[in-house]
C-alpha cells in the first residue's frame, strides 16, 4: 500500500495543471454548453408536450 501511494505522488507531480486563464476559459465553455443543452431539451420537451395536448 505504501508503494501505491508513493507511485500516486510521483504521478501527481507529472500532472500539468491549468493556469487561471485556462481554467476560466474552460469553466465558461462548460457552463455555456450545459446551458445550451438544457435549453435545447427544454424546447424539445415543450414541443412534445404541445403536440400531445393537441391530440
Amino acid at each position: 500500500m505504501f508503494r501505491f501511494f508513493k507511485n500516486v505522488s510521483r504521478e501527481m507531480k507529472k500532472v500539468s495543471w491549468p493556469n487561471r486563464k485556462e481554467l476560466t476559459s474552460y469553466t465558461i465553455t462548460v457552463i455555456a454548453t450545459v446551458a445550451f443543452i438544457a435549453l435545447f431539451f427544454f424546447l424539445i420537451d415543450l414541443g412534445i408536450t404541445q403536440i400531445l395536448n393537441l391530440l
